[in-house]
């Protein structure tokens, strides 16, 4: 079946509705699959229909379940047969086979037309839904499509609107066609489609109209605190700022009161009062109930009103028309509100003055309170930021003490390696000489007379060979450093030959140790020569130490074998 037609329509009923693709294309699946269960009559049978947009090709499986054994071969198919067309079937799959639909008759067509458009419906019916209700309390421009005697639609474009009676401000004459502010009041889901409903009576109105007008309003610096209606005769409206600089009756009103004019004009000469809001009741109240004067304000015996006390020839204008402005007052302040004249407290023998005191007295005691709660709340939360700021502070040092201390060890680490390898490498070549060339110390050794004899004429022939043995020395000196250097850039030896120089060492050291045998005589050796002998004696002893570190064969190549890596 090719339905290439259908699908132009399902792109012009996705555009005219505001309706997905994807939801009609479903709803023309459910359609077709109800309209073949009607055309075989069988209302349990599984379909499934495939809608290719590229092609417009509809294709209709008939599906059936896999089983062991058949009980109903309308729904079910055995495994044998299954296997025959997929091998891949096991029992509990589908087995799909395709029809054709080209032969539906007329009850089946007409079922498929009836759920598409149902579908629609409800399609049509969730968007509007979802549109306006994110629109809720908005003001809209909105056209009459019909005037009726309890309602007027409205049509907002999308969807009709309904505006009863009530909605409707009594001073103005609706025809067809006419265009008109509305702001949106409800917004519903019903079984028959989303209901809106739109007025012109609600306070919302006039509040949307300001903020339209007045820059001060929409960005926030003058907020619209209360505001009370009556439809086509009065509006009372408090409004306060945020900014000391900015008058917020001013603001409303505009320069040479453009900015309400345009409000009243859109109200059909609706009065709009505009007060500034206060946190004080009694001053509040007598902002409210202007033009009247007002001169005391205390709360009555039963403590569930205001009782407000003006003169005599101010009753009336505090009252207003019909009670309007009195009722005004009420609805924008929340409060029940008695208004008396002066004479008829007096003659109830009421201390109006007193209790009027009183109360302001009340009322600044609990502002106090009010403001030293606020205060501490204040204090306790920036106590609380403070103390939060302190502990993070705390942590970050405490981190960073951490890693500080952590760099600390191992530089320390690192510097106790450098040297205990630099001690390992002195007690090498200490202990690597053997005993009789450690034995030559002169210092220690007791000398005889024909010795020091000796010694003294074997001086002139001393004195000559320390400067070429000097130059000797410190050039292979040179060359020996920079071997070790070498050594001492490898890496460390492993605990083997660790264990196995130190078991070296032990056996070196329990060799015979001249220098200790000395410390345990039970003589004192006295020096038996003169100052310039001895010093004559370090030098030769320091010289021959030299040569003999660089003269005595040294097995170098087994400490390289200590110090090579594995």
């Amino acid at each position: 079946m090719n339905v290439k037609e259908l699908l132009v329509a399902v792109k012009a009923i996705e555009s005219e509705r505001n309706i997905s693709k994807d939801i009609i294309l479903s709803a023309l699946q459910d359609a077709l699959a109800k309209a073949y269960r009607k055309h075989i009559e069988i209302p349990d049978a599984l379909v499934r229909v495939d809608i290719n947009e590229s092609t417009g090709d509809v294709n209709v499986y008939q599906q059936y379940t896999v089983v062991e054994t058949v009980e109903d071969d309308e729904l079910e198919v055995s495994l044998e047969m299954a296997k025959r067309r997929n091998a891949d079937l096991n029992i509990g799959d589908l087995y799909e086979e395709k029809v054709t639909i080209d032969d539906l008759g007329r009850a089946a067509a007409l079922l498929a037309k009836n759920v598409m458009k149902q579908k629609i419906r409800e399609a049509e019916k969730f968007s509007i839904y979802q549109e306006y209700i994110d629109k809720l309390d908005e003001m809209v421009i909105g056209q009459i499509e019909s005037v009726e005697e309890k309602f007027i639609v409205v049509n907002l474009g999308k969807t009709l609107a309904m505006m009863p009676k009530a909605a409707q401000m009594p001073n103005e004459r609706y025809v067809e066609g006419q265009k008109m502010r509305v702001v949106i009041t409800e917004v519903n889901r019903e079984t028959k489609g989303a209901q809106v409903l739109v007025s012109r009576a609600d306070a919302k109105l006039v509040k949307r109209l300001f903020e339209r007008e007045v820059p001060e309003i929409y960005q926030g610096i003058v907020e619209i605190k209360a505001i009370a209606r009556e439809p086509g005769e009065r509006t009372k409206m408090a409004v306060a700022s945020k900014r000391g600089d900015v008058d917020p009756i001013g603001a409303c009103i505009g320069p040479r009161g453009q900015r309400v004019q345009v409000v009243i004009e859109e109200l059909k000469g609706e009065k709009i009062d505009i007060f500034e809001w206060s946190e004080n009741i009694p001053e509040l109240i007598k902002n409210a109930l202007s033009p009247a004067q007002i001169l005391a304000v205390f709360p009555t015996e039963e403590k569930r009103g205001l009782m407000v006390v003006v003169e005599d020839n101010q009753l009336s204008l505090a009252i207003g028309k019909k009670g309007k402005n009195a009722r005004l007052a009420v609805r924008l302040t929340g409060l029940k509100i008695d208004i008396k004249s002066k004479t008829d407290i007096e003659e109830k023998g009421i201390d109006w003055q007193g209790r009027f005191s009183d109360y302001l007295e009340d009322l600044k005691t609990k502002e106090a309170e009010k403001r030293q709660k606020a205060a501490d709340e204040a204090a306790a939360a920036e106590a609380a930021r403070l103390a939060e700021i302190a502990e993070k502070q705390a942590e970050q040092e405490a981190i960073r003490f951490a890693q500080n201390e952590a760099i600390r060890l191992a530089k320390e680490a690192a510097k106790a390696a450098e040297a205990e390898a630099s001690v390992k490498v002195v007690e090498i070549v200490e202990v690597e000489p053997t005993v009789e060339t450690a034995v030559v110390e002169p210092v220690v050794t007791p000398q005889t007379p024909a010795v020091e004899a000796v010694k003294k004429e074997e001086k002139p022939e001393v004195k000559k060979e320390p400067e070429k043995r000097v130059k000797r020395e410190i050039k292979e000196r040179k060359d020996y450093v920079s071997r070790f250097e070498k050594l001492a850039s490898a890496p460390k030896p492993t605990e083997k030959k660790k264990e196995d120089y130190r078991k070296k060492k032990e056996e070196t050291e329990a060799r015979i140790n001249v220098a200790e045998l000395l410390k345990t005589k039970d003589y004192e050796i006295k020096p038996t020569y003169s100052e310039e002998e001895l010093e004559e004696i370090r030098r030769l002893e320091e010289e021959e130490a030299k040569k003999t570190w660089i003269e005595d064969e040294i097995d170098f190549d087994e400490f390289d074998e200590y110090y090579d890596t594995e």
